[in-house]
């Protein structure tokens, strides 16, 4: 079985991985030129962490994970106003939890890519041409392959859903936020964030902090915006958008990066009726986005390539096995969902009056069971990773 993938990002190098090493002839391909270093602090956790552990590169996420004593939201002056421990929180998943940015996260799958595997980067598709039985892939080199199957791994903004399924505007549902992320170098403000999480305790937007090895100290931000559209200059918006805010976020807004080096994006999740037409299918955001307020995107995209790499080895049949990992991880991708949009509301208070109720929340949660209520209503429910077996 010969097996093209588009997107060296979290799914498609799991994907890459666990195919390979269940015999298939696996191709990627990459748009970027090189792997990206730009992104954000995830707290790996749920099925993807089962999933890393079954491949095997759970030890190399470890070492790169980053210690985080605490999550933190504090006022103008930088008085904490809420905490809550993240023992507590690693307590809730078993301690099965890991604070690792996400280029790290890539950069441990990428190493643990057999030589076997054909990454190719700076290379795209142009053109999709698809039979019964297999696609043909014509390639932005002005080369072609041919394949039994062809994965879109390419994110939320998928190329290969563009060009196969349709617009991204009938699938993509907006939820109303935009969400930035960069680092820069300031010593003073990593002694004050180092082994915590640090949040702008704000209503409509807020921007957090956490220390980084040296003094490097990663931003994180997000406000609502009514409008999807992005700005054609990230800098000039995020420091425009969070002027009014105090404590250390005038220093990271002097800082701010030009707009190359800065993530930003919008916060969305996509939804669609199928993520398979004839022998393409799609994984990860690419699919089934929950939006970074979920907290789990990474873990969901290494969980379906994990599945779905399952399938098509137990199965035998490669539409057999396409209809059975869609089944089974549909139901999860719909709980997920729902739960990032419900909880999505609390992460940005839109007034003092939730803001209010957001701090009693934390309070409530260092009680016993109520930790674990509030957890669910954030995450969603405890997902094992059950890969097919019939």
């Amino acid at each position: 079985m010969k097996v093209v993938i588009c997107g060296a990002g979290i799914a498609g190098l799991a994907l890459a991985q666990h195919l390979h090493g269940l015999g298939a002839e696996v191709v990627v391909l990459e748009k970027a030129p090189a792997p990206r270093t730009q992104g954000y602090m995830i707290d790996f956790f749920g099925p993807g962490y089962d999933a890393a552990e079954a491949l095997g590169v759970l030890p190399r996420i470890r070492e790169l994970g980053h210690r985080v004593e605490e999550l933190t939201y504090r006022d103008r002056a930088g008085r904490p106003r809420a905490r809550m421990s993240f023992a507590q929180f690693a307590k809730i998943v078993d301690g099965r939890l890991i604070s690792i940015m996400r280029p790290d996260l890539e950069r441990a799958l990428r190493e643990n890519l057999s030589p076997g595997v054909d990454l190719r980067y700076a290379t795209s598709l142009t053109r999709i041409d698809s039979r019964p039985d297999g696609v043909t892939i014509t390639l932005t080199d002005g080369g072609a392959v041919d394949a039994d199957l062809l994965v879109g791994a390419d994110g939320i903004h998928s190329a290969v859903r563009g060009r196969v399924f349709g617009p991204e505007r009938e699938f993509l549902r907006y939820l109303g936020y935009h969400t930035a992320a960069y680092s820069f170098e300031d010593a003073d403000v990593h002694a004050q964030v180092a082994g915590r999480f640090c949040l702008t305790d704000t209503a409509s937007r807020e921007m957090g902090f956490y220390g980084l090895p040296g003094d490097r100290v990663a931003v994180f931000t997000v406000h609502r915006s009514p409008d999807p559209a992005l700005p054609a200059d990230p800098r000039a918006a995020i420091r425009r958008e969070y002027a009014t805010l105090g404590w250390m976020v005038p220093r990271a807004l002097a800082a701010c990066p030009p707009s190359e080096q800065v993530y930003y994006d919008q916060v969305a999740q996509i939804d669609m009726p199928t993520w398979r037409r004839g022998r393409v299918m799609l994984i990860g955001d690419a699919a089934y986005a929950v939006s970074l307020l979920a907290g789990q995107g990474a873990s969901l995209g290494m969980t379906g390539a994990y599945v779905l790499a399952e399938q098509l080895s137990r199965a035998g049949d490669i539409d057999v096995a396409l209809e059975r990992y869609e089944r089974t991880l549909r139901p999860v991708v719909t709980e997920k969902q729902q739960a990032a949009r419900n909880a999505a509301r609390w992460f940005v208070p839109a007034s003092a009056w939730q803001l209010g109720v957001r701090r009693a929340a934390l309070k409530l949660a260092r009680l016993p069971l109520l930790d674990r209520y509030l957890a669910a209503a954030l995450v969603g429910k405890s997902t094992a990773l059950i890969p097919w077996t019939g």
